[in-house]
């Protein structure tokens, strides 16, 4: 509800300085099951937790191993260096610790490359958010921090659903005027033809 408040005030705000808004929402596929469990102690020594708490989590974490047992029948020992438990009560703080540095790496790529963008993040679920006069710039920004995103996720063993991305365009001048698609091609990702709001 914050975030659609902080939305809806963004745009008309925009309206008010004569900007059009655009935003373009992403899934992040399987987040929980995905999450490295080498990554998460390193992660947690370079935010600066005590050394116990990343010691624990690797105790906890990596290394674990798991089998099946049916019926009498029990598989072999195989390793789980991925994945946390949705029910987990620590999960949302490790979730936090191993998302904000993706947000770090890619706030500075977009500061470097001087991409004036706002981002949201809903647990698995994110939100670029680009205010621009000129529609060009409208789709130019998101299609870069998309770019920059997907490519980090990749990096971090993480994979967006392209399927659910979604592109939108907010104006106070309904059917005046005419956006291209956002062509995703060029990176091997879908066209988004806009939903005008």
């Amino acid at each position: 509800m914050n975030a659609g408040l902080f939305l809806t005030h963004l745009i008309q705000s925009g309206w008010i300085k004569n900007l059009q808004t655009s935003t373009l929402a992403f899934d992040i596929a399987q987040v929980f099951l995905s999450l490295n469990h080498h990554l998460i102690p390193l992660i947690l020594r370079k935010t600066g937790c005590d050394l116990k708490i990343s010691n624990f989590f690797s105790d906890y974490l990596v290394d674990r191993k798991t089998c099946y047992s049916w019926n009498g029948f029990m598989l072999p020992f195989f390793s789980t260096n991925e994945g946390i438990g949705q029910g987990l009560a620590f999960l949302p703080i490790l979730l936090a610790f191993f998302i904000i540095l993706i947000f770090h790496i890619f706030e500075k790529r977009i500061k470097n490359i001087n991409i004036p963008i706002f981002f949201l993040l809903f647990v698995d679920d994110g939100l670029f958010i680009s205010q621009e006069k000129s529609f060009i710039y409208l789709n130019t920004n998101p299609f870069c921090s998309y770019n920059i995103m997907i490519t980090l996720l990749d990096q971090f063993g993480l994979v967006v659903k392209h399927e659910k991305t979604e592109v939108f365009y907010f104006s106070r001048s309904i059917g005046a005027f005419d956006l291209l698609a956002l062509d995703l091609s060029q990176i091997s990702r879908p066209i988004l033809y806009s939903k005008d709001i």
